[in-house]
């Protein structure tokens, strides 16, 4: 495994982690979960992400790993970087139906503690920016979160640059700096050039990119079309409008990249998600031990020519799709 430092702090973590987005909710067997999870730790993966509303059902993923942990993991609990997040709709109610309200940030970070089994998590998000609540507040929740010993680290995600400046200067006057961003970043999800990458490296934040390989898209699966059952033929956060005539050429000609290279597609799409420095870390999905192990290989090449790079910007201009701006 590759590790490398989160922005400007002291942590390392792997170039490539492990979310439980998907694939580890109450929906799916416990020895499937079991086998990726065991098999991604004695690969180096060392950071697992989370989040409150991660299942389905919501929440059944931290209890998952929650199960897990006490059975196989706990006695590397000081090997482990474990993250969630809180953000978005939870639990009936006023006061769990999302946002960056104090309240609803720490109530929810007590239940994800509870679920899962942990004194603290390493990393806590605000998952999403909240313009109905102060930005005081909600980064005032996250410096509460760590002073009282419920996490070390704060985070944010799917900020817009001026967002995560503000999110920042509030968060060093407080003595908790932001230590990084998870924002969602792809081939063709290209957003975060705009200005977000700058303001991270700029402000010593760390970047860790969610949907790299945009939610499967970026793999063999789509060469020929939308396959049955995939979740874009499911609409299922990947949209069936997103596999277009465009995305298709782009995706052959990657995959004819890819092979020059010795790589698979998704491999490829990794690797160029971690061709910048600012960048520390993907966060891939799983759903079998052999997608893992085929998304950890992305590590054995990452260098790419300035011709490759030149030829993926000219096709994905043409594909992008924007997802979770």
């Amino acid at each position: 495994m590759t590790y490398r430092r989160t922005g400007s702090s002291g942590l390392d973590l792997p170039a490539v982690s492990l979310g439980l987005w998907h694939n580890f909710g109450g929906d799916v067997p416990l020895d499937r979960s079991r086998a990726i999870l065991r098999r991604a730790f004695d690969l180096g993966v060392t950071h697992f992400d989370l989040a409150n509303n991660y299942g389905p059902p919501y929440g059944s993923a931290e209890v998952t790993f929650g199960q897990l942990y006490a059975t196989d993991f706990r006695r590397y609990r000081d090997e482990l970087i474990i993250s969630t997040k809180a953000g978005y709709d939870m639990w009936p109610g006023p006061y769990g139906s999302g946002g960056g309200s104090r309240k609803y940030l720490l109530a929810s970070l007590d239940q994800s503690l509870a679920r899962m089994g942990l004194d603290y998590v390493d990393i806590f998000y605000s998952h999403r920016f909240d313009a109905t609540t102060p930005l005081e507040e909600t980064i005032g929740a996250l410096d509460t979160a760590v002073r009282q010993g419920k996490a070390l680290y704060a985070g944010i995600s799917s900020y817009s640059g001026e967002q995560t400046a503000q999110a920042q200067a509030i968060a060093r006057q407080l003595g908790t700096p932001i230590l990084i961003h998870q924002p969602s970043y792809s081939i063709t999800n290209r957003w975060i050039e705009e200005d977000l990458v700058d303001v991270c490296g700029d402000l010593g934040i760390g970047i860790i990119a969610f949907s790299p390989l945009s939610q499967g898209l970026l793999t063999d699966k789509y060469l020929k079309g939308i396959p049955a059952g995939s979740r874009a033929s499911r609409n299922d956060g990947l949209r069936t409008q997103a596999v277009s005539d465009e995305m298709l050429t782009l995706l052959r000609a990657l995959g004819r990249m890819a092979k020059q290279r010795g790589q698979s597609i998704a491999q490829l799409a990794l690797a160029w998600a971690l061709r910048d420095s600012r960048v520390t870390s993907v966060l891939i999905g799983a759903s079998s031990v052999a997608q893992l192990e085929d998304s950890v290989g992305a590590l054995d090449h990452l260098d790419f020519t300035g011709q490759e790079l030149t030829k993926i910007d000219k096709l994905a201009a043409k594909a992008g799709v924007t997802l979770y701006r």
